[in-house]
């Protein structure tokens, strides 16, 4: 077990990872698909918020997991009256036609934080001006990228990050589980330091909880080691709470997921505990509600 709930008590929590869809609505959804019967359901705000007031959750920021343009619209009209969601990481595809006509439209509303982009999207498209032009477009805006994909996206941020030094991005679902292969593991564990001493680069450690055998074991000592490269890495400005509910429901209740990340950073102390559950989200998204 995780342990009896810590002394140290985070001063807010900002989770800043969760997906809403709804595959019940006209045209359906792209994601999940229907043989995901675990996620295949309407996922929608009141359904958080329940558990926004169980662990006490203080705000959340939401990923887009749809390829729709549209969709963005989507998410930003579903929480318009519901003040504690106070992000959108978007899903509009910078080097694409379309682009900067998109951006200018969605980050007309507050909410609108970011992007997201795949791996293979940054490596495949990182040689063509019109990708780097976009990216710079979306720093100079204030906003920031996520990125996701596996332990081979390290060496791609190393490239983006010497092109757009100014863009904040955020790698989304640490810690990773390093290569096998001995010059692929070398690789990864030399991009990851360089990134570590990029400033503008947050962890968002969303990915913690591991099966083992039949079981997802819940004790700290466990997943220590892993939490403590990162934080040897990035320290304590740049590590981020998130969930990444409800797909962390594939091996966990949300309550496990985040009852590990709180017993580690309460040894932390109290402000590392405060930097990691909301602090350096907000430097790192500037999220809606911090800036009222």
């Amino acid at each position: 077990m995780a342990g009896p709930r810590p002394a140290v008590t985070p001063a807010a929590i900002i989770d800043t990872h969760i997906h809403f869809y709804d595959p019940t609505r006209p045209g359906g959804t792209p994601w999940p698909p229907k043989s995901d019967t675990l996620l295949y359901r309407p996922v929608l705000p009141e359904e958080y918020e329940k558990m926004m007031r169980s662990f006490g959750i203080t705000s959340a920021i939401i990923v887009e997991a749809s390829a729709w343009v549209e969709d963005n619209q989507w998410v930003l009209d579903l929480i318009a009256d519901h003040p504690k969601f106070s992000g959108l990481v978007g899903r509009i595809e910078a080097g694409m036609p379309g682009f900067q006509d998109y951006l200018r439209r969605f980050a007309k509303n507050p909410r609108f934080r970011g992007i997201r982009l795949g791996e293979a999207a940054i490596r495949e498209r990182l040689g063509q001006p019109q990708f780097v032009t976009d990216l710079k477009t979306l720093a100079s805006a204030g906003l920031e990228l996520d990125a996701v994909g596996g332990p081979s996206i390290m060496a791609e941020l190393v490239r983006l990050t010497d092109r757009v030094p100014d863009l904040r991005i955020v790698i989304d679902h640490l810690p990773y589980d390093p290569p096998e292969d001995k010059a692929a593991r070398e690789g990864y564990q030399s991009a990851l330091h360089e990134l570590g001493k990029r400033q503008q680069i947050y962890v968002k450690v969303s990915n913690v909880l591991r099966r083992k055998g039949d079981t997802v074991p819940t004790d700290l000592k466990f997943y220590r080691p892993a939490l403590d490269e990162l934080w040897d890495i990035f320290g304590e400005d740049r590590l981020i709470y998130g969930s990444n509910w409800p797909v962390s429901e594939r091996r966990s209740p949300y309550k496990p997921v985040l009852d590990v990340v709180r017993a580690y950073f309460a040894e932390k102390g109290q402000r590392a505990t405060d930097k990691y559950f909301s602090k350096n989200a907000i430097a790192a998204y500037r999220p809606y509600m911090a800036r009222r």
